[in-house]
């Protein structure tokens, strides 16, 4: 079976909050788990300790069995110090898109001939 930690969505409409569990990678998102290892509320302030609560010993024990954290998980246990950090690196994601750079290019034309003149 390949078990997956991953978030599963509790809260009401517009007020998230998540489970860290761990469950079969063939399951819902917020269907049946096998072990409820944390909580993640985002709606807290980033340095309140109860934003992200881990119990770490259980989730190092079900890496050591296999299951695969998801992006939100291994930065959760980067923050903690369960796994060392990795470096991310995705050039494209800052760049703006075809129109935008169209954009700033005419703005900086504009502002280069009045200066010429």
């Amino acid at each position: 079976m390949a078990t997956k930690i991953r978030l599963a969505r509790g809260g009401s409409k517009k007020r998230p909050f998540y489970a860290i569990v761990v469950c079969d990678s063939r399951m819902p998102r917020d269907g049946r788990f096998l072990e409820k290892i944390g909580t993640y509320n985002p709606l807290l302030a980033k340095d309140s300790e109860d934003r992200v609560k881990l119990d770490l010993e259980r989730a190092q024990a079900w890496l050591d069995k296999g299951a695969q954290p998801t992006d939100r998980v291994i930065r959760f246990l980067e923050a903690a110090g369960a796994r060392t950090k990795v470096a991310r690196n995705n050039p494209n994601k800052g760049t703006p898109g075809k129109k935008a750079q169209e954009r700033a290019k005419e703005r900086a034309d504009k502002a280069a001939a009045p200066a010429e003149e």
